[in-house]
């Protein structure tokens, strides 16, 4: 394959992640590894990113790079449009940014697989979990926990209530999940805080108290006529 092959197809591929691409993507389309470092040094086309991670220059660059660059890194061989959650999804803190939600920094990547991982990197922090569908989804690309998972994952790792509720809050607000899903995801962690066991509604009434949130009567009436919800644990 020529050189100009090589670059077009990496182009290709990269359009489809941000322009980004890994050093192992690049090495299957045929570019040598000298070829790349080579492009990288003089940064004119490529620039590195992060280690074994690079974006074409051409573009400015995503919003949350290094997120982006640290979930490639998950699995360098894999295109972003093939690969499947158990492969890593954005998770905490850093979903609850992807979303824009509240104002927990997000200093450190943050994601959830299936199988124990460890990462020498001290910005990144992988948590282990199975995500049914329906705690999950997609943002311009990138697999993400929907807004009752985040609730839920932050109040176990025993994150601040009120920064959660302003979360759960924003969320609502905007539309990115319903009360009724947020409320049956807190229903496990209820009985922690004093409240009765499994009852999820009061928990996220709790949390929008302590964000100060004006519409929580309206949300939680729209709990109360969901027929056919349950809170049980």
């Amino acid at each position: 394959m020529s050189r100009s092959t090589t670059m077009a197809s990496l182009a290709d591929l990269a359009e489809e992640q941000w322009g980004l691409f890994t050093r192992r993507q690049a090495e299957a389309t045929g570019m040598a590894w000298s070829t790349l470092a080579r492009h990288a040094s003089d940064a004119a086309t490529v620039e590195r990113v992060a280690h074994g991670v690079y974006r074409l220059r051409g573009g400015p660059p995503p919003e949350h790079l290094e997120l982006r660059a640290a979930w490639l890194q998950l699995s360098p061989d894999t295109p972003a449009w093939e690969r499947p959650p158990e492969e890593g999804v954005v998770s905490h803190r850093s979903a609850a940014a992807l979303y824009g939600l509240g104002h927990l920094p997000a200093d450190v990547h943050e994601f959830t697989l299936p199988e124990r991982r460890q990462s020498r990197r001290p910005d990144l922090r992988l948590h282990r979990g199975r995500l049914p569908d329906t705690d999950w989804t997609s943002l311009d690309g990138l697999p993400l926990t929907r807004p009752r998972r985040i609730v839920s994952d932050l109040l176990s790792a025993r994150e601040d209530p009120g920064a959660v509720g302003h979360i759960a809050a924003d969320a609502l607000r905007a539309g990115d999940d319903d009360p009724a899903s947020v409320a049956r995801a807190l229903s496990g962690h209820a009985g922690r805080f004093g409240l009765r066991r499994g009852d999820g509604p009061a928990l996220l009434r709790w949390l929008l108290d302590l964000a100060a949130a004006p519409e929580r009567e309206h949300w939680l009436k729209q709990i109360s006529e969901t027929k056919t919800e349950t809170f049980s644990s």
